[in-house]
């Protein structure tokens, strides 16, 4: 994986706007300033996407995060059909997380325990699903399983954020199914979703693992770590 060419002077500017725009609509979730939200949400994958290029991220890093923009965007709306098409955007988010990760060998335990995890809620949110999202919620579900799992070939900073991009959607999901959601319910989706996104972009800013556990030293020498 050769890094592109970026931008290192706007590496640290963006990022601290990232982090000032996570902050703004985080505390306006926990506040319930649901302006501070709507103005802050578009803003976040974009400047993390920016924040990737200018390290010279990979394009389908760039990619993913955009269409997570996408997806946070169509969301927004509340409507059934803006769901799907939000969750068709990170589905594609998905999918060139996939691609990027490779095919680095991984544990087959960790795949296991995902999978048991995903069977065992499904069958716990199934019926307090709408019937038309069933089969849609189904495919996308093993599909991010299988982009957490796969995280892990890129380090632990990655594998963290595909776990804890599961944790965001599963939130997201008790409240389609209408079952027992956490105090502050939109402010722990947020959260987590934002680390996982952060987290996935450091380990794919890293570089994928070789078989020591290092990063190749295109991505680790003489840069600017986000």
């Amino acid at each position: 994986m050769t890094p592109r060419a970026g931008a290192p002077r706007l590496v640290r500017p963006l990022l601290v706007a990232f982090l000032a725009v996570a902050a703004v609509d985080l505390a306006g979730l926990l506040a319930g300033l649901q302006t501070a939200h709507l103005l802050a949400k578009p803003l976040l994958m974009p400047l993390l996407a920016a924040t990737a290029a200018a390290r010279g991220g990979p394009r389908l890093l760039v990619a993913a995060l955009l269409f997570g923009w996408g997806g946070d965007v169509l969301l927004m709306p509340g409507s059934d059909a803006a769901f799907l098409a939000g969750m068709a955007c990170f589905a594609a988010g998905h999918v060139c997380y996939l691609v990027l990760f490779g095919h680095a060998r991984l544990r087959p335990a960790a795949g296991l325990l995902y999978a048991a995890a995903l069977v065992a809620f499904l069958v716990h949110l199934w019926p307090g699903l709408p019937a038309e999202l069933k089969v849609p919620l189904t495919g996308y579900s093993l599909l991010l399983a299988a982009m957490a799992w796969r995280a892990g070939a890129l380090g632990r900073y990655a594998a963290v954020g595909g776990a804890l991009f599961l944790l965001s959607d599963a939130l997201i999901a008790t409240g389609i199914a209408d079952r027992p959601q956490l105090p502050a319910h939109d402010f722990w989706i947020m959260l987590t979703y934002l680390v996982a996104q952060y987290l996935l972009t450091r380990g794919a800013l890293g570089g994928t693992a070789d078989s020591t556990g290092a990063a190749p030293g295109a991505y680790r020498e003489g840069s600017i770590r986000i």
